[in-house]
């Protein structure tokens, strides 16, 4: 069944005539009077009867009706709904991202106050996660990209800064360079002890035997401010504890190279609404994020 073909006979009988309904379908007459032939030809059924003045159903033609304008409508109604769905964010949206991703919390939130039609599962994980095996939507990535068949969009970079408690500071003093830093206690986010430390123009790494080395960046992050030692944290995590001095910053002009962040996703072709605002809600927020990590230490 040629559904155009339907379309055209359920029109020409609402409009009373063919004339009207090619005039409604924006079809030329010559076009309309072809569609309604060759689907009497193909049911081998007269379904209209057409005079000079008038025109008719015959009975195979009203039963073809009756069920025809439930088709039609019925296909209508589909499209309406796709239609909607895709002006509208809603649904379910899944999200896979690594771990230690605390500055998501209030992005997140946002985005849900703002979409309250979007359920939103955020799935955390040590390992890169296959988007089309796993079934998500949207990939977060911190590093650099390992998988060439997604549609990567940059996000900007996350920065690092190094940073210690003033009272610890106080007690074992500021190194001066990277290799003072073997004399303190180091924190380190990882596997690997050695910490490389970048500036405009140089590049340094450092072998440590820190006192902790941990995976998990809360740990990190709580370890540092109880004041065990100097550690290299994610900017935004210690923004406000920066900015407020619970801790300080070590050696300033040097700093842990900054992070690649991209959102990842498997087409960029028919985006789902709530796939393509989820995108630029975190491309706009990445766009507000501040590259000051707080006032630097000041030197008596």
């Amino acid at each position: 069944m040629d559904l155009n073909e339907l379309t055209v006979f359920v029109r020409v009988v609402q409009a009373g005539s063919i004339r009207a309904a090619a005039d409604q379908m924006g079809m030329p007459k010559s076009t309309v009077s072809r569609k309604l032939m060759a689907l009497e030809d193909r049911l081998d059924a007269r379904l209209l009867q057409r005079t000079t003045r008038k025109l008719g159903l015959t009975d195979a033609g009203r039963i073809f009706y009756d069920h025809g304008l439930r088709i039609v409508t019925d296909v209508e109604s589909a499209e309406r709904a796709v239609r909607s769905q895709q002006e509208t964010p809603r649904g379910l949206l899944r999200v896979t991202a690594p771990l230690n991703l605390a500055f998501l919390g209030p992005i997140i939130s946002d985005y849900l106050a703002r979409y309250p039609e979007v359920r939103l599962e955020l799935s955390a994980n040590a390992r890169v996660v296959d988007l089309i095996d796993e079934g998500f939507d949207v990939g977060l990535r911190i590093g650099p990209l390992t998988d060439s068949s997604l549609i990567a969009r940059p996000l900007g970079a996350a920065h690092w800064v190094l940073a210690a408690t003033p009272a610890y500071l106080a007690r074992r003093g500021r190194p001066p360079t990277p290799a003072e830093l073997k004399r303190h206690d180091c924190l380190l986010f990882g596997a690997q002890p050695a910490l490389e430390l970048v500036r405009p123009g140089h590049s340094e790494k450092v072998a440590l035997a820190p006192r902790l080395q941990v995976t998990d960046m809360d740990v990190l992050h709580h370890a540092t401010l109880n004041g065990l030692g100097i550690a290299a944290l994610p900017e935004l995590a210690c923004a406000a504890d920066l900015q407020t001095q619970r801790l300080e910053r070590v050696l300033p002009d040097w700093r842990p190279p900054s992070t690649a962040v991209h959102i990842v996703y498997p087409n960029r072709r028919h985006l789902p609404p709530t796939v393509r605002s989820f995108i630029d809600h975190l491309a706009a927020a990445a766009a507000l994020s501040s590259d000051d990590p707080g006032p630097a230490p000041e030197r008596g």
